[in-house]
């Protein structure tokens, strides 16, 4: 189930999304500088080491025996602090108290080279061992003469450490939520107008009000948006009054046939008839019911090739004369159809034969109408597509007619009697430019010449 995304839900994941990318980077700084300042504590307290360690080697004589001889300065409480003195693995000075740790790792520690170490035990100690070395005989290497153990103990460090990550946590949650807070306003802000755009679409949905939201006064974004949104608007509008002409179109075509029918059988119910009035009767009804088939297929061929070219081929010539032969079944009394394919035997049409027979059969009804003596269907092929006329010798279409001569419902003599409702010419219209093609009437011709171009197959 799809969710409805309003400018609220919207806000929402927006601050969340600000959060979580606040919430990673403020996590990666607060680790970074946490890392950074342990290794800087860890740096300060080797320094530390390293400087406790010389100072207490600057009070050691080395005999050239190897032996030690620890100078006692005036005040030595700090240099004793954490100290040992060895002589080969001999303890010459340590500590006054020191734990059990730091000692056993500092005697670890004795007559090995420069080194750190970190001692167990109670608490944490790092121990640093810095060799004496005693003075170099001519020609032989410097002889290993005692080692100084410096240590101190990490606790302070720590300590800072973790008062700076409580510290860091701190403002790393502080900052979050001011994140959070700003990320809320500021996008509340820049969707304030998408809000009164989407409450103005609910009203106009609610009242069904042609109102379109327009571009003025709007940020660039949103103006784009709100002129996309007109176009659809407009598109879904047309759409709907297509939809409904198209209902009202059927329902005013069908009701003369209906209306025939309904009358027909009133008076065949009404009292006995003749067996030739029954057939006479019943033919009408047939002729009627044959009207409305040919009303509703016409309809739903429009309906189909509405939104895309109709697919399909055929050639003029089969169409035309099929058309012919249905006309004089149909109207013998009428004007013949002539179709004049001399010049193009096999020219080729892109649409369906069904279709183009009811493009053309609203023609030929008109031109049959207003014949006198002749009725003509041609084909001239032209460049990239082809055009069929249906010409009649007629009075032609009045002047003042020829404006609205496509518009659903208009005749131009409602009082000649024919039983056309004034739709055929409309719907062929509409057909042949679902099909990719047009009518048009050309108004240079003697009678009345209508002009049907369609694609080429």
């Amino acid at each position: 189930m799809i969710r409805h995304l309003t400018p609220r839900t919207l806000r929402g994941r927006l601050a969340l999304m600000a959060l979580a990318t606040g919430a990673l980077w403020i996590g990666v700084l607060t680790t970074v500088f946490n890392l950074a300042l342990n290794q800087r504590l860890h740096g300060q307290a080797d320094d530390v080491l390293r400087t406790r360690a010389e100072a207490v080697a600057a009070t050691v004589d080395v005999r050239p025996d190897g032996r030690l001889v620890v100078r006692e300065p005036a005040e030595d409480q700090a240099l004793d602090t954490g100290v040992w003195i060895f002589q080969g693995t001999t303890v010459v000075e340590k500590p006054p108290t020191s734990p059990p740790g730091p000692a056993a790792q500092a005697a670890r520690l004795a007559g090995r080279p420069e080194t750190f170490a970190d001692a167990g035990g109670p608490g944490s100690w790092r121990l640093y061992a810095y060799p004496l070395d005693a003075p170099a005989r001519p020609g032989h290497a410097p002889v290993r003469a005692g080692t100084v153990v410096s240590s101190v103990s990490l606790d302070p460090y720590r300590s800072t450490a973790g008062t700076a990550l409580v510290g860091s946590i701190a403002l790393a949650v502080l900052l979050l939520a001011t994140v959070w807070l700003l990320t809320r306003l500021v996008v509340r802000r820049a969707l304030r107008p998408v809000t009164a755009m989407s409450e103005q679409a609910a009203r106009w949905s609610a009242a069904g009000a042609p109102e379109r939201f327009g571009a003025e006064g709007r940020p660039a974004e949103l103006a784009a948006f709100a002129t996309s949104l007109d176009a659809l608007l407009d598109r879904l509008a047309a759409v709907l009054r297509h939809e409904q002409q198209q209902a009202a179109e059927l329902s005013h075509e069908l009701r003369t046939p209906l209306a025939r029918i309904t009358a027909e059988t009133d008076w065949l119910t009404g009292r006995p008839r003749s067996a030739e009035q029954q057939e006479t009767s019943l033919a009408a009804i047939a002729g009627a019911a044959s009207t409305m088939q040919q009303i509703c297929d016409s309809l739903l061929s429009e309906v189909r090739t509405r939104n895309a070219r109709t697919p399909g081929r055929c050639r003029f010539p089969d169409v035309a004369h099929r058309l012919a032969r249905r006309h004089a079944a149909q109207f013998p009394d009428a004007p013949p159809v002539t179709v004049v394919a001399q010049d193009a035997p096999e020219v080729g049409i892109g649409v369906s034969e069904d279709v183009v027979e009811r493009i053309l059969t609203p023609l030929l009804d008109n031109a049959r109408r207003y014949a006198t003596r002749s009725v003509t269907l041609a084909c001239a092929p032209g460049a990239g597509g082809i055009t069929l006329y249906v010409c009649d010798d007629g009075p032609g279409v009045p002047p003042d007619f020829v404006a609205s001569l496509f518009e659903p419902g208009r005749r131009a003599r409602p009082e000649d009697g024919h039983d056309g409702a004034g739709l055929g010419l409309a719907l062929a219209r509409r057909l042949a430019r679902a099909a990719g093609g047009d009518i048009a009437l050309d108004t240079t011709a003697p009678g009345a010449r209508f002009a049907v171009t369609l694609p080429a197959g």
